[in-house]
């Protein structure tokens, strides 16, 4: 390949809108289950795609501290939204799951079986920038290590990605300050930028290379790059909510008996939600579930969350008692220790936890109030 082809295969290519659903097609003919954001009960969800036609269609959603509403218009777009209650994560980190089975044979001898998910390929169309760089996050988590997680792994290698870089952010969107958004920047097979004739398309993986391929697109144009750029730089300005910093891990451990501490949680109900709808949390427990026949038990895995009392009960002994200590636990790693293990922040900045807390409280305005300017 000469370096001006090379060259020309790097730029987008136009995909009108009517072609879109020559995307999905094509995923499907190479033997991926299709998802993508649809309305389910007043939110948008990720679910089993067969039609363009399914995706939410002129929906904005209307975020704030303690709110989510969509809102149906006449426009055309299927993306112009920030976020839903998902990411990725329960797609790759299931929130419930065997993982072995102990089985009594008919001697009364006791047999251990490891259940391994039966995995499908998965290509999930409209993965925003936040929740690519919590993917990042979650890959760290439960595969670069001496002991990757064989379930996470087996949905992870079957993943393909196609990103759709976030036009309309929320008021709750604060990506920008942590240096996750709103355009993709890695983790994709294939990026889009959705403008109202359609579509600019770029490949991020050889596999995705291929997928563009088979669709024959023409290059875009000049005038179609041009309103791209300006479209992901207004995406940039529009955000008014911030951290003070990315790595505010001094900061805040220096703060461990600040005020602030104890006047959220007189706000905070402890429900959880916040690390339900978090992207790079990953509390779990495990337990046994036994069969009542006798003939055997499963050890399941849940999700679980700081904030409940079991996740930090020790042998009759409850370390955090209170909602102070269990939010200070929470808002601590995150932004804190999280430096310490992963070497990053654990926060995306995709602003769900504000949207999704039944009392509204802000980790941006809590953040600034315990750590001022940051560093």
């Amino acid at each position: 390949m000469t370096e001006s082809s090379d060259k020309e295969s790097k730029l987008p290519r136009f995909m009108p809108r009517e072609g879109f659903q020559s995307l999905v097609d094509s995923l499907q003919r190479e033997g991926y289950r299709c998802v993508g954001p649809q309305i389910k009960e007043g939110g948008i969800v990720y679910a089993t795609l067969q039609s363009i036609d399914e995706l939410p269609r002129g929906v904005h959603d209307q975020q704030s501290p303690g709110e989510y509403r969509l809102q149906q218009t006449d426009e055309r777009r299927y993306f112009a939204w920030a976020n839903g209650p998902q990411a990725l994560k329960p797609l790759l980190f299931a929130p419930r799951e065997t993982l072995w089975r102990a089985e009594r044979d008919d001697d009364g001898r006791i047999h251990f079986r490891e259940i391994l998910p039966a995995v499908t390929p998965l290509a999930v169309i409209g993965v925003r920038a936040c929740d690519l760089a919590a993917l990042r996050i979650q890959d760290r988590i439960f595969l670069q290590d001496r002991h990757p997680d064989p379930y996470y792994a087996a949905r992870r290698e079957r993943l393909f990605v196609v990103a759709v870089n976030c036009s309309h952010p929320a008021a709750t969107c604060f990506c920008v300050s942590t240096g996750d958004g709103p355009s993709a920047t890695h983790g994709y097979d294939i990026a889009l930028d959705e403008l109202d004739e359609g579509f600019l398309a770029i490949a991020g993986s050889p596999v995705g290379a291929a997928i563009l391929d088979d669709l024959a697109l023409a290059s875009a144009s000049a005038a179609q790059r041009r309103a791209v750029d300006e479209q992901r730089q207004c995406a940039v300005e529009v955000q008014t909510r911030s951290l003070p910093g990315r790595n505010l891990r001094d900061t805040i451990f220096a703060n461990l008996e600040h005020p602030r501490w104890q006047e959220v949680a007189e706000r905070c109900l402890s429900c959880g939600n916040c690390t339900m709808v978090c992207p790079t949390c990953f509390c779990h427990a495990e337990h046994e579930q036994p069969h009542l026949d006798g003939t055997g038990s499963e050890h399941v895995r849940d999700w679980d969350s700081c904030f409940t009392q079991g996740h930090s009960y020790i042998h009759g002994l409850t370390i955090r008692p209170d909602t102070r200590s269990r939010y200070r636990q929470w808002l601590t790693h995150k932004l804190g220790s999280w430096h310490d293990q992963f070497d990053n922040s654990g926060c995306v900045g995709c602003g769900r936890c504000i949207s999704w807390c039944p009392v509204g409280i802000d980790i941006t305005e809590e953040v600034h109030a315990i750590c001022g300017d940051g560093q």
